[in-house]
Formats: C-alpha cells, sequence, structure tokens
C-alpha cells in the first residue's frame, strides 16, 4: 500500500473514531454481537441438543402380539376393501410367534481333567467340560447396564382369514390371496378367503 493511501485510510479511521455518532454505532454493534453469541449458545444448550437418556437409548415402541395383530389386520383390511369386488372387509391374523430380541453373548469353556492311580498300577483319567454362557453388557451414560441387543425377531404370521362379500367369486379370492401372500410374505397355504353371510 502507497504511503499516501495508508494516510488516506489512517485520516478516515481518525475521522471515524472522532465523530460521537459513529462511535455509538461501533459500541451498539459491538454489544448487540455479544447478545447474539451469548443467546445462540443458550439455544443450542437448552433445545437443540438431545438429552443424554435420550440418545443413550433411543425410543422403541414396543408393541404386545394383540397390538401387533390389529396393527396387521388394519392394514390388510385397508388394502383389500380397495380391491374391485371385494366390498365389506374382515380380517383376522394370528401369529405362531411373537417378536424376540436377541441379545449378544459370550461363550467360555472350562475343560477340568482328573487322574487317579491305583495300587495295581491300572490308572483313570477323567475330563470334565463345562460350558458356560454370559450376556455381553454395555454401560448407558447413567451408569446403570443392559445386555447388548443385537436385532430383534419378527413375529411369524401363522395365518390371515378374510371374510368378505366378494368372497365368493374366485377372481376375486385369487386377487386377495395375491395381495395377503405378497404383504405378509407368507404361501397362499396360510390364507384362507370366504364369502361373508349376508
Amino acid at each position: 500500500m502507497p504511503a499516501e493511501q495508508k494516510k488516506k485510510a489512517k485520516g478516515m479511521f481518525q475521522k471515524l473514531a472522532e465523530n460521537d455518532t459513529y462511535r455509538k454505532i461501533v459500541l451498539v454493534a459491538g454489544i448487540a454481537g455479544i447478545i447474539l453469541i451469548f443467546l445462540s449458545e443458550n439455544f443450542r444448550s437448552c433445545g437443540a441438543q438431545p438429552s443424554a437418556s435420550s440418545s443413550s437409548s433411543p425410543a422403541k415402541a414396543v408393541l404386545t402380539a394383540e397390538e401387533y395383530e390389529k396393527q396387521m389386520e388394519e392394514k390388510l383390511s385397508g388394502i383389500i376393501s380397495q380391491i374391485d369386488g371385494a366390498g365389506n372387509v374382515k380380517v383376522m391374523v394370528t401369529l405362531e410367534q411373537t417378536s424376540q430380541d436377541v441379545y449378544a453373548t459370550q461363550e467360555k469353556t472350562n475343560d477340568h481333567q482328573t487322574s487317579e492311580n491305583a495300587a495295581s498300577g491300572a490308572g483313570r483319567q477323567e475330563t470334565n467340560n463345562t460350558d458356560e454362557t454370559s450376556y455381553l453388557l454395555v454401560k448407558d451414560s447413567d451408569g446403570s447396564e443392559r445386555a447388548l441387543q443385537v436385532t430383534e425377531i419378527q413375529p411369524v404370521i401363522k395365518g390371515v382369514v378374510v371374510v368378505c362379500d366378494g368372497g365368493g367369486d374366485p377372481s376375486v379370492q385369487q386377487e386377495i390371496t395375491d395381495v395377503v401372500t405378497t404383504a405378509m410374505h407368507i404361501t397362499s397355504v396360510r390364507v384362507c378367503v370366504i364369502k361373508a353371510k349376508k
């Protein structure tokens, strides 16, 4: 920067510093900046960050077998009622097995050998094996321990019964069976479609 330009810039800053109005504007802008920084830190700590309990264990909706059956029945009823010719629909879902949680385990095998020598010179050797299985535990942020969940096995559908107005028509029966087997990942042997009584 040439000396002349430095002199002009210095002169301009001096004029601004000497002017009361500009000094007040700079002071107010500085205070406003500090307040904004303070407020942004408070908002971040209050609302934006999840609490320790919610971050360590995400909320999981646990459904009972009856609730799961009811949910599947409602979903299937909604889909089947859209099929042309089905009419009024009632669905019943039965479960072979409810959902199961699978936990991580570790196995430990202990081998214990014993030897006996008789006075006659004949000896006997015995080996005992013991297997020990224990769950792997993890600590939560609050210090409590829980078993480490590996996966959850979804409930197994045993069968689906559909009673509808159009259940007597073979083409409607086939369409409903196709919809149910596709939606529930089951074979057609597990699906029964019948006509509703009048």
